[in-house]
């Protein structure tokens, strides 16, 4: 039941992304480009998702478990250290660079193209380069 919720939530949102015309890297460019042509547009795309995310993390932090029985595991971090902010640069730069991010890359797949397909390859080697560097041993780690 699992997989099936999570087939049909990942179809839900990547044909929404489709809909809304967040899968077109110049929609993510033209919002960005507040000097030039902007597009407002994916400012009401993110306002909506807010809404939606607003009211579901209301109703989930109540609850102990998921609508299927599974332990709640809502993020508790409230510091901003340097992780984030580099790691938020990081993204911002690279979203603003191709117009992409990782839900509308992928979305982006179904269609066909290279960029999507070259966005999502970089994407994977990002994350594997990360858990690397993740594992690796730390003088800081040690240190304590």
């Amino acid at each position: 039941m699992h997989i099936i919720m999570a087939l049909a939530v990942g179809l839900v949102f990547g044909i929404g992304l489709i809909i809304s015309g967040m899968t077109d890297p110049s929609k993510v460019i033209g919002f960005l480009d507040l000097a030039g042509r902007w597009d407002p547009s994916l400012g009401f795309v993110m306002g909506g998702a807010i809404l939606v995310g607003l009211v579901a993390f209301r109703f989930a932090a109540g609850r102990d478990k998921s609508l299927l029985g599974d332990v709640m595991r809502l993020p508790t971090a409230t510091r901003i250290d340097r992780r984030l902010v580099l790691g938020s640069l990081a993204f911002g730069s690279g979203w603003g660079l191709a117009g992409y991010c990782p839900g509308p890359a992928l979305a982006s797949l179904a269609g066909g193209g290279s960029e999507p397909l070259m966005f999502a390859a970089a994407m994977i080697v990002g994350m594997v380069i990360f858990e690397l560097l993740e594992h690796l041993p730390s003088r800081h780690k040690h240190a304590a």
